[in-house]
């Protein structure tokens, strides 16, 4: 059976993207920047962003192009008789596996605040009580899994029509509204009363903020931003760069994905923190910011309920877009592996995916008294360490390794195939800092990130 293509290179470039931009990257990143410094923290991201993200992408979509199979059979195309590389490509197919377990929950999450806001359920509500309204939602296990369920059923429908016709339409729609959302909401937020000290705590130097966090501290914070932010490890790139024409090097590509995700985390601070300044708000982090202080918010607003509705159009379209990503490279794995057509692949993932998701919503409310790994740990929570703290980082070595190593695919395999079409290049200088101090500094975020979540 003839390899689907994408219709076009903005279609790749917007899926790839789509697939990095996420709800963690939304709400983290304008978070994490003010903590540690603003315009600063922002340099010192861009700065790993380019020797660390862009490296490991340019050469997961490598792979990818090369292989013209999903990660499961990817290694088998490129690997060197009786090694074991394509072990990696199983495990990326459990981890996009494990990622949609949870994420589709807030996905859900996201498409239930939109409604309960356009239809009005927060106006006149308080602090406390639109707190407590995000409490209510946790407990309630029934519409909890039904608007996991409308996302999960939703996305494997869209991915079921097709490449062309169903994933990439509607992701290049779905990029296109969020794009406008963000600037729209964004620009409101500015121009609120009062908006100016958010603006200065977000994008001025702060060299305050940068003594009480440490140094050390920011620059960790940046390092792990930028490695996690771009979704690298798992083959989610890779299967895009197997639908991917040779017209444009690989690098190039990579850049554009990578200051699209950045231009969408740095739009989305401009939202957030003017709109927290002019109300007197403090900004918290995590899932309180976006369902109990920015509703609060939305209540003093003139058009709040309109623009409350818009901000969660906005964040369901930054999650579903991963959903998509997502689910095309466990339809593309299914086929693979069973010969099985796009739509039976579908269905059957689907329904694996809905039973999947089902602990990770019962762990607010029915199994709210498990707490694996440490106290205070969701279920939710054991899912994002095994993904983020453990495939994520391991997936990315191997990548690295693999294009580098005699016995893996080999620099120059690689370099072929990154530098295949117009646009930036490989550099030979490149290949030494790639060797040897690339794998060293993702064994260090590997190291960095377990300490800290134990520690």
């Amino acid at each position: 059976m003839e390899r689907e293509r994408l219709g076009s290179r903005i279609g790749f470039i917007l899926l790839s993207a789509g697939c990095a931009i996420g709800i963690g990257n939304v709400w983290k990143f304008p978070y994490i920047t003010g903590q540690y410094g603003g315009a600063i923290f922002v340099l010192i991201y861009l700065l790993f962003l380019v020797i660390l993200g862009i490296p490991v992408m340019t050469m997961e979509f490598s792979v990818g192009r090369a292989a013209q199979k999903s990660p499961v059979h990817m290694y088998q195309q490129l690997e060197k008789k009786g090694t074991k590389w394509h072990i990696h490509g199983l495990a990326a197919f459990l981890g996009n596996f494990i990622l949609m377990m949870c994420y589709t929950t807030i996905a859900g999450w996201m498409l239930q605040y939109f409604f309960n806001t356009a239809r009005g359920l927060y106006v006149g509500m308080d602090a406390a009580q639109v707190g407590e309204s995000f409490g209510h939602m946790l407990a309630d296990p029934v519409s909890m899994t039904i608007f996991m369920a409308v996302v999960v059923i939703a996305g494997f429908a869209i991915n079921s029509i097709g490449l062309q016709k169903g994933l990439e339409r509607i992701t290049k729609y779905m990029m296109g509204s969020l794009i406008v959302l963000i600037l729209v909401l964004a620009a409101n937020s500015i121009f609120l009363k009062g908006s100016g000290e958010g603006l200065k705590f977000y994008l001025l130097p702060n060299t305050q903020k940068i003594k009480e966090a440490g140094i050390l501290n920011v620059i960790v914070a940046a390092m792990n931003q930028a490695f996690f932010t771009l979704s690298l490890g798992i083959g989610s790139m890779a299967i895009f760069g197997s639908y991917l024409d040779k017209n444009h090097s690989l690098m190039g590509e990579s850049v554009n994905v990578a200051a699209l995700d950045t231009f969408v985390a740095l739009c989305s601070g401009l939202i957030i923190f003017p709109a927290c300044s002019a109300y007197g708000v403090q900004v918290d982090s995590g899932p309180r910011l976006i369902f109990i202080t920015l509703p609060n918010i939305f209540n003093h607003l003139p058009l709040g309920r309109l623009w409350g509705s818009l901000f969660f159009m906005f964040m369901f379209f930054a999650a579903f877009s991963t959903v998509l990503a997502v689910f095309e490279v466990l339809t593309a794995c299914t086929c693979d592996l069973t010969g099985w057509s796009r739509k039976k692949a579908c269905v059957v993932d689907c329904i694996a995916v809905l039973i999947a998701s089902m602990p990770c919503v019962l762990g607010f409310n029915v199994l709210s008294g498990f707490h694996p790994l440490k106290a205070g740990n969701t279920i939710m929570d054991l899912e994002d360490f095994l993904v983020s703290n453990i495939l994520l980082p391991l997936g990315s070595l191997v990548f690295v390794l693999f294009c580098t190593r005699k016995n893996g695919w080999g620099w120059n395999n690689f370099t072929k195939e990154a530098n295949t079409g117009t646009g930036i290049q490989v550099k030979p200088w490149i290949r030494w800092y790639c060797t040897y101090v690339l794998p060293i500094v993702i064994i260090g975020v590997f190291i960095i990130g377990m300490v800290q979540y134990f520690s």
